[in-house]
């Protein structure tokens, strides 16, 4: 393809590591940005990890693998993104932190670049306002892991054009992915609703209604999850859980969604959940 047809990932971490492979997957340019040449180093070792966890499946060979890996270019400097026709920023769950990137994006990406975020509870017309292009900004909230989840959550800011919307699910379904438009509200569907649950078994242990692993046994047998909530929290990231909860909170001043003190004292703990090795169980590198 050619590089007008280029996207742009700002964020390194999991979910930008993930939406860097499934774009490259379906033969997209892609650069991926980072600050820190540690995360972006960490980013392709995952990359080629999952790769070859498919070639052992025989879901690719090994032509395939290499061409993937082939279509992601890393880069320290926003710059790298004037020409991306789509640049989706996946930076930490914080207002501000994404939207000094927005206003950057907006300074060096050319006026027809659509500006995505992989935001999960952050409202996406607030986003907007930090950019001259509000029509331009749109919501994409992929689920974690990546490669494999299917659904898209797209997000219509408040001044998010037709145009804007109609190309981005475009991009959604070329993924082979599922695109579903929510409006925007804090946490939109999938963490207004999953969130609270997670909270929620915090307060059990927090409470000591039960260990972690009864809540998770109790929700995997009798609910039939996959996988038990507080796994799934150490999954997301517990610092990620504590700064959705506090969007919620904020955003309909609700006590329902006040944040669980066992999760904002684990956190201050460094106890984050498999990132960090321990959250509500312990996981070995």
């Amino acid at each position: 393809m050619p590089e007008s047809t280029s996207i742009g990932v700002v964020g390194a971490g999991t979910m930008g590591s993930g939406i860097a492979q499934v774009f490259a997957t379906r033969r997209y340019p892609v650069v991926l940005c980072d600050a820190l040449s540690s995360q972006l180093e960490r980013a392709l070792s995952t990359i080629k990890k999952n790769l070859n966890r498919d070639m052992e499946k025989g879901r690719v060979d090994a032509a395939e693998r290499d061409r993937v890996l082939a279509n992601i270019r890393t880069q320290a400097s926003l710059e790298a993104l004037k020409d991306s026709v789509l640049v989706i920023e996946a930076v930490s769950e914080v207002f501000d932190v994404k939207q000094n990137v927005f206003a950057e994006l907006d300074r060096i990406c050319g006026q027809t670049t659509i500006l995505a975020t992989n935001t999960s509870s952050i409202s996406v017309t607030q986003l907007a306002g930090s950019t001259g292009r509000p029509d331009r900004v749109i919501g994409m909230h992929f689920m974690n892991p990546v490669p494999v989840m299917k659904l898209v959550e797209i997000i219509r800011g408040m001044q998010t054009s037709e145009e804007t919307f109609l190309a981005t699910r475009g991009f959604v379904e070329k993924l082979d992915k599922v695109p579903v438009v929510v409006n925007d509200s804090p946490g939109f569907v999938s963490n207004r609703v999953l969130m609270p649950m997670i909270n929620e078994a915090i307060f059990c242990v927090y409470e000591d209604v039960a260990t972690p692993e009864a809540v998770d046994a109790v929700m995997k047998l009798g609910m039939n999850h996959p996988m038990g909530p507080l796994t799934l929290a150490d999954l997301i990231g517990l610092d990620v859980c504590l700064n959705i909860m506090e969007t919620l909170y904020e955003g309909f001043s609700d006590p329902k969604y006040r944040p669980c003190p066992l999760l904002r004292k684990m956190v201050a703990a460094g106890r984050l959940g498999r990132k960090s090795g321990e959250g509500f169980y312990r996981y070995t590198p």
